[in-house]
């Protein structure tokens, strides 16, 4: 059972993706208009752990060639980061330079999200390796290299 994930190829489209790739999106946008400013949903305060991609799939693989249990266990990073420090993170590794406007008309969703990974370590010998700003600069070096190839910003999958 794996946490959020987020990584190249990840939905990028506004009217349907996670906070990562909107967020992604919406400060490279602003720094390329010269806007001073995004707007993030909610009060930034609630918690959230992430899983690059590759971890993921690394995990799912291992966890079919070594785990003999019936049981889920669950895939994360083991790190939370709050969504303001996630923002403005990804404020920093995108060039974005504007104020971080929070509406908190917006929900803020769970309070906290973050998963026991212990079973995956103790069953399968299993960690995610990816740091955490490593993953999101691979991403946005992905969103950056195929978001022209889309007019409308919106990066779809198609199988």
């Amino acid at each position: 059972m794996p946490v959020n994930l987020y990584g190249p190829r990840d939905d990028f489209d506004l009217d349907s993706a996670h906070v990562i790739p909107a967020i992604v999106r919406k400060c490279l946008e602003a720094r390329d208009r010269g806007d001073d400013s995004i707007t993030a949903w909610g009060t930034g305060e609630p918690t959230r752990e992430f899983l690059y991609v590759t971890d993921a799939a690394r995990g799912i693989l291992d966890a079919t060639e070594e785990l003999d249990r019936s049981e889920p266990v669950n895939l994360g990073s083991g790190a939370e980061i709050s969504i303001c420090d996630l923002v403005e993170t990804i404020a920093d590794l995108t060039g974005f330079e504007g104020r971080i406007e929070w509406d908190t008309s917006k929900p803020d969703g769970q309070p906290r999200r973050k998963l026991d990974i212990s079973c995956a370590k103790k069953y399968f010998d299993w960690n995610a390796s990816t740091d955490f700003e490593d993953g999101l600069r691979q991403t946005i070096e992905w969103y950056k290299s195929v978001r022209d190839e889309y007019p409308a910003g919106g990066v779809h999958h198609s199988g």
